[in-house]
């Protein structure tokens, strides 16, 4: 749950932001160099909270700021700014994991692990929950990931997806019901 400082400070930030992007977008320099700096400390505070240690962090940082200046003119001032900025992070850094780049060091790094660091039964539901998952539907995965992995309300996520909440919450309630269903059927048959 979020607490009311969080949301106050989500809402500072919102202001902020929005104003110096309408700024950036009149032809404000300063504004959007500001915009920028604190964006970049931003995206990598979210990429090392959502994603943990990415060996291409930085990679990610510079994708989602170079997505962001080509898409600026896109952001409507009418709309929240937060959906907007957090949209084009989440799709530059699944471009960026989605070529590959960091399977490869990752596959090599898991080579080099000391088996007695490894929790089991944490390896073990990390794979289970990755493969059950790619068995749902993408608005069904889409809505679990937004929701319960990334903290998001069902509000947050509806913007975010441009959807209703309500078909947010349906989406999430299949979704998790599948999941249920999937993994008893699993275990009945292990």
């Amino acid at each position: 749950m979020i607490s009311s400082k969080q949301d106050a400070l989500w809402e500072k930030d919102e202001l902020r932001w929005s104003a110096l992007m309408k700024q950036s977008q009149a032809g404000d320099a300063s504004a959007y160099n500001q915009l920028l700096s604190e964006l970049g400390s931003v995206i990598e505070t979210y990429l090392r909270a959502n994603f943990g240690q990415l060996t291409v962090l930085e990679d990610c940082v510079q994708e989602s700021l170079m997505a962001l200046h080509r898409a600026r003119h896109t952001f409507d001032s009418k709309r929240a700014f937060r959906p907007w900025f957090f949209t084009i992070i989440h799709h530059k850094t699944i471009d960026v994991l989605r070529r590959g780049e960091t399977i490869n060091r990752q596959i090599s790094s898991l080579a080099e692990l000391d088996h007695n660091d490894i929790d089991q039964v944490d390896l073990d539901r990390m794979i289970d929950g990755e493969r059950l998952m790619g068995n749902l539907s993408q608005d069904q995965r889409e809505a679990i990931t937004l929701t319960k992995y990334h903290g998001m309300t069902t509000n947050e996520a509806a913007q975010l997806l441009g959807i209703k909440e309500s078909a947010v919450k349906a989406r999430l309630r299949r979704g998790l019901k599948t999941l249920q269903k999937q993994w008893k059927q699993e275990w009945v048959e292990s």
